[in-house]
């Protein structure tokens, strides 16, 4: 059934509207699942991996088919750190391509009212200009090592400005900057900076070390957005704003970075840990600097509520909670 050409034009979010979370799991999907029942939204529907393999191209055309969302957040995805994205390229194009098309395609053949694609901030190129605008995207080459990352994110993002153009959908791309909260990755071999981090200067304090490892050289520059700030962004977006008030990207960031020797000094001290900081070289830096232009979304009414030492502290807390301490 091709739903095409019949598209739901209603695009304000009700509390009883149908909204379909993929990827509820994750970072980024769990922070949104939190932030829509907190705003009183009523009839969320999620499935885990097991229940849904959104790879599988008939499975979620069928899911789709019967379950009808009028709203989509597309926060599933293959993701994963420095180590992951180096050395799983192929997995990495491969999945999050299958996955995003599936969505995308089905969200506009079942006339959903509005989608939000979360993308990343490594679709940018590897030397861009600070901080790094919107229109800069597709300007430079990419950081090799996430580079099948990104292209599929780029090719997600273009997907729903072609869909948007084409079809006339309401699709929304945003891109934020490097993320960390509640139900982080900490495994060392997967996990990104901040959950890395906070694992190893957290096992080093129970081992009474003297030091811990981080990656690289320690200068890379890096922006940090907590999950539930990002959350409040996209909700904020879906609920006031439609594609055409965005453009093809928006940017979701705070404005402020640190080095990546800062960052690990920071996590220490949230941590308890008195020890030092060992700088293993022979591993990559990835992007020397990576900061989002936010001016556009904070010219829309919104900006990030949590500091980083205050965000810190309470993925620190989840992470003695979790299975992984």
């Amino acid at each position: 059934m091709d739903m095409g050409l019949s598209i739901v034009m209603n695009n304000r979010m009700r509390r009883d509207s149908k909204i379909y979370v993929a990827g509820h799991r994750g970072l980024v999907g769990s922070a949104l699942l939190r932030r829509l029942k907190n705003a009183g939204y009523s009839n969320i529907v999620t499935r885990s991996h097991a229940e849904l393999d959104l790879v599988d191209q008939g499975a979620v055309k069928r899911f789709f088919e019967t379950e009808r969302p009028e709203f989509v957040l597309l926060a599933a995805a293959r993701v994963g750190g420095i180590y992951a994205n180096d050395t799983y390229p192929a997995d990495f194009v491969r999945d999050n391509l299958s996955i995003q098309t599936n969505v995308i395609h089905e969200s506009w053949r079942n006339g959903v009212s509005k989608l939000l694609f979360l993308g990343s901030s490594c679709i940018y190129p590897r030397d861009c200009p600070q901080p790094i605008k919107e229109q800069y995207l597709l300007t430079g080459l990419l950081e090799p090592t996430n580079e099948a990352y990104a292209i599929a994110k780029i090719a997600g993002i273009k997907m729903c400005a072609a869909y948007n153009r084409q079809h006339g959908t309401n699709f929304i791309s945003v891109m934020p900057t490097n993320l960390y909260g509640p139900g982080d990755n900490y495994n060392l071999d997967t996990s990104h900076v901040v959950p890395a981090l906070i694992r190893k200067a957290h096992e080093a304090k129970m081992r009474g070390d003297k030091s811990f490892q981080v990656w690289g050289t320690g200068k890379p520059l890096r922006e940090f957005l907590y999950s539930d700030d990002l959350a409040d962004a996209c909700i904020f977006l879906l609920e006031e704003k439609n594609a055409e008030d965005i453009g093809e990207i928006i940017n979701i960031g705070t404005g402020q970075e640190v080095s990546v020797k800062q960052l690990a000094a920071l996590v220490s001290e949230v941590v308890g840990f008195d020890g030092d900081q060992s700088f293993d070289s022979a591993k990559p830096d990835g992007t020397p600097r990576k900061l989002l232009d936010s001016s556009r979304l904070t010219a829309l009414g919104w900006q990030a509520r949590t500091s980083l030492t205050e965000g810190l502290s309470m993925a620190y807390r989840d992470y003695l909670s979790s299975t992984w301490a």
